[in-house]
């Protein structure tokens, strides 16, 4: 595409500021490996991993099955992302602002508010997660202190956690270049950890770790709804997990050189890694259940147990570098995006990071004590189906109503008559559509009579938004 067709000339300064306007191709520096990493640091952060774990232990389901479910999710996900990214290649735009065609100008604002509270939500949660392998290593170092805890932390598990939250923003403030060199180094070196820390397992089990993955892998436990039901939650499960990532794609892709490096790094990135990473996850959490007799689903947990100084303290940094990727590309970057949508003028990149992360500071705060009471799949799920509507409204917008095209300076245009101005800069049928379908895709996590479908509230909310939002455009012009 020609970079011509990205320049702004008449623009409103409450839509508009550096942070928000399209990248050009020349300024773009992203390739299939940064993507790889974006998806390498999700699901090998310490929530990844547990997650991950848990579902081979949680379905009482075929392990083989497990794996198939796995994959499958990777697969779904990589095809949804395609999809969202597709446009910030092209024009070199944000979330909030590619919304802007959809929602309207002014209207973008909501679901970049909604989408705001959810990455401050992950990012106040991956900040403890981090903080925990800081908690490893503070302790192998001084031991474990007096015992004495506050809201469920001891005295170092706080120190570690405003550490992590301190640096974080220190490498934020650095901008986006020095936070792709800390992804690209942080998602090759976990899965050199993960596999010396496999290969110590493994060393330790001896022969019985083939006969635990065993029984592992069989199964047996029941789960209400049969197989199906189960093969069909962890599919869910793990695309809720993402969804986050799913819907500001943009974000990301916004730097990538091309839409060809970008599939290349969604493919390796999903469902090879996620199929690689979980393998590794049943091998280490079999040899946890010979060496411990308990099958351990947090690596933190597995490094103290081994009682190695040189390995908690490789693990713990390791772990702790892979968080904190994924919790500044994930959960930092878009949140500080959707806030600068809100207020251009006042409130920068930079100031919208800021107030993430100062939110997110009692979010992880209380993630012990409060939040953690949830549950991992519920608290995933609830979220993702919240903004799962947005999904679709986004796709069928742009590849069914305006055709992949877009009007750049009209998405920085408070003119009245202006393409996405729409009534008042809203959309009220984007609205309407949003509506109706995140009361049934958040009905599917909170209504008990629904449970069976709550794997896939947020498939189902991105499906019927999409649908509604197609039935109530089409009956008018755009």
């Amino acid at each position: 595409m020609d970079d011509s067709k990205l320049e702004i000339k008449h623009i409103d300064p409450s839509l508009y500021n550096e942070d928000l306007c399209p990248i050009k191709h020349k300024d773009r520096t992203w390739g299939w490996f940064e993507i790889f990493n974006v998806w390498s640091n999700d699901i090998q952060s310490l929530f990844g991993y547990t997650l991950a774990a848990s579902l081979f232990l949680s379905y009482g389901l075929n392990g083989w099955a497990v794996m198939a479910a796995i994959i499958l999710a990777g697969c779904i996900v990589m095809v949804l992302v395609n999809l969202t990214g597709k446009p910030s290649v092209k024009y070199g735009i944000p979330f909030p602002v590619m919304i802007r065609s959809s929602m309207g100008v002014r209207g973008a604002n909501f679901p970049a508010l909604l989408r705001a509270i959810i990455g401050i939500f992950w990012y106040g949660v991956q900040t403890y997660f981090a903080s925990t392998a800081v908690t490893l290593m503070l302790t192998a170092l001084w031991g474990p202190g007096s015992g004495e805890t506050y809201l469920g932390m001891s005295g170092t598990a706080w120190l570690a956690f405003v550490i992590v939250w301190v640096f974080q923003i220190a490498l934020f403030w650095q901008g986006i270049d020095k936070i792709k060199i800390f992804l690209n180094l942080a998602g090759p070196l976990v899965y050199v950890v993960m596999l010396v820390l496999m290969a110590i397992v493994w060393f330790e089990a001896g022969d019985e770790l083939l006969p635990a993955v065993g029984t592992i892998f069989s199964g047996g436990a029941s789960y209400e709804g049969g197989d199906i039901a189960a093969f069909t939650a962890i599919v869910g499960t793990m695309v809720a997990y993402f969804a986050a990532v799913v819907i500001n794609f943009g974000d990301f892709t916004r730097f990538v050189r091309s839409e060809r490096e970008m599939k290349i790094g969604n493919l390796v990135g999903l469902p090879l890694n996620v199929a690689f990473f979980s393998f590794i996850a049943l091998i280490i959490t079999a040899g946890t259940l010979v060496l411990f007799g308990d099958a351990l689903t947090n690596p933190a947990d597995i490094v103290e147990r081994v009682d190695s100084l040189p390995l908690t303290i490789i693990a713990a940094l390791t772990f702790f570098a892979a968080t904190v990727g994924i919790n500044l590309v994930a959960n930092f970057i878009p949140p500080a995006y959707d806030l600068a949508n809100l207020f251009p003028r006042v409130i920068s990149f930079r100031i919208g990071g800021l107030l993430t992360a100062i939110v997110a500071f009692f979010v992880g705060a209380l993630w012990v004590s409060v939040i953690s009471q949830i549950g991992i799949p519920g608290f995933v799920n609830a979220l993702g189906s919240v903004v799962a509507p947005f999904y679709g409204i986004i796709v069928v917008d742009y590849y069914l109503i305006k055709r992949q095209e877009l009007n750049m300076e009209q998405l920085f245009s408070a003119d009245p008559k202006g393409a996405y101005y729409y009534n008042k800069g809203w959309n009220g049928r984007a609205l309407l559509a949003f509506a109706m379908a995140a009361v049934f895709s958040i009905s599917t996590v909170l209504v008990p009579a629904l449970s069976n479908l709550n794997g896939y509230g947020w498939l189902l909310g991105a499906g019927l938004g999409g649908l509604f939002y197609y039935v109530l455009m089409s009956r008018t012009k755009h």
